[in-house]
């Protein structure tokens, strides 16, 4: 708790300025702690005449546990069909439930999407929680959100796995916020404490120079943000059976947020968070024009084209082909990495590829530190040669 001692406060301003949450004004000469302090701390050691006083908050007994138990998996579809990405958590994420001797549910929510209860049941999952509503056609942010609330509050799993996607990284937060609990993002592999029974989440960190394993020790659900590709889905068996479980919740319907219309663009024919290939374009193809050969290579090879940031930047392509740390996550099973010079931000979006192929002239660029097959040479003479060479073969 923050408060002022007001004989000591000379309204100099200055923790003011250190509140990084502008929580703190000035009346009458001397500081007022407004309603949305947290109670960081910031300021205490800006004030010079010690007119701060922070005392912390006793600790709160520890939470009981107990009666949370099973993991999640949120089944995002489109168009009524669940992602690929499903699927890989649903592998992923019935070695969790197997090693905690838990079911493993999914959550589908959708508008005449029963059917789609099959596939899930055929890649591992025990349990389907179906809402069905026309409303829930199309995603929503406030209405999933508000469902996938409810269910949680309702049937307290302990683990929950939301894929990475655009969707995803939308629904995860607004969820996990509401029910007060932590949320580790963009994980690249997902464990079990033998000791603690605790999940154990591991991303990347630092521009993918260091990998991060982190807990959520004091809270539950235990939610994770999953990249896709990098879990396996298991073979699927359609002769298994679980059980379809309609739960009575509220459907949102006074919205602010309304979908007016979807639209398909052209690069949606190949998903990059779901292509097996990507070839991606970078500022040494040198004019906007030249992505055309990135283009062609894509076609051939039936892949999806991305980009760095720096052509997305340069107006060369739309920021949906961006791939990074501020862009998509990918991991095909073939990265070309096309006159991208491999910055840490862009390495962080496609490191966890397979097979990666670099082509640049530069041969100290550091994306040739991170390829599996390298090609030093200018890019729009070595892509030709691969289009010509890749037609013949195919």
């Amino acid at each position: 708790m923050i408060s002022i001692i007001l004989d000591k406060c000379i309204g100099c301003g200055i923790c003011i300025r250190n509140c990084p949450f502008n929580a703190i004004k000035v009346e009458n000469r001397k500081a007022v702690i407004l309603d949305n302090c947290t109670s960081c701390g910031a300021c205490v050691s800006s004030c010079k005449p010690g007119a701060i006083d922070f005392q912390k908050d006793e600790a709160e007994d520890p939470e009981d546990f107990s009666n949370y138990s099973g993991v999640w998996v949120f089944a995002e579809q489109k168009d009524n069909s669940v992602l690929q990405v499903v699927l890989e958590l649903l592998g992923g994420g019935r070695k969790l439930a197997d090693t905690l001797s838990v079911p493993l549910s999914a959550v589908l929510l959708g508008s005449k999407i029963e059917d789609q209860a099959n596939t899930l049941f055929a890649y591992g999952a025990d349990r389907v929680y179906l809402v069905e509503d026309e409303s829930l056609e199309n995603y929503n942010d406030e209405s999933y959100a508000d469902i996938f609330t409810q269910l949680v509050n309702k049937y307290k799993p302990e683990i929950v796995l939301v894929g990475a996607t655009a969707y995803g990284r939308s629904l995860a937060p607004r969820v996990a916020s509401r029910l007060n609990t932590g949320l580790t993002a963009d994980c690249t592999e997902l464990g079990i404490d033998p000791e603690t029974k605790n999940l154990l989440q591991t991303r990347p960190a630092f521009g993918g120079n260091l990998m991060a394993t982190i807990i959520c020790p004091d809270r539950r659900p235990q939610m994770a943000t999953v990249r896709p590709k990098v879990m396996k889905p298991m073979e699927p068996d359609y002769s298994r059976k679980g059980e379809i479980i309609r739960p009575d919740v509220l459907i949102p319907d006074n919205l602010l947020i309304k979908v007016i219309e979807r639209v398909h663009t052209v690069y949606e024919k190949v998903s990059l968070t779901e292509a097996d290939i990507i070839v991606s374009g970078g500022r040494g193809l040198g004019d906007a024009k030249n992505f055309e050969l990135v283009r062609e290579l894509a076609e051939v090879l039936g892949g999806a084209v991305g980009a760095s940031r720096a052509t997305v930047d340069a107006g060369w392509i739309d920021y949906s082909h961006q791939i990074g740390q501020t862009g998509r996550t990918v991991g095909p099973r073939v990265y070309f990495a096309c006159g991208i010079s491999g910055a840490v931000q862009h390495l962080a979006g496609m490191s966890s590829s397979d097979i990666i192929i670099a082509i640049n002239k530069d041969a100290d660029a550091p994306i040739f530190k991170i390829a599996t097959f390298g090609i030093v040479g200018d890019v729009l003479e070595v892509l030709p040669e691969l289009i010509k060479e890749f037609r013949a073969r195919l």
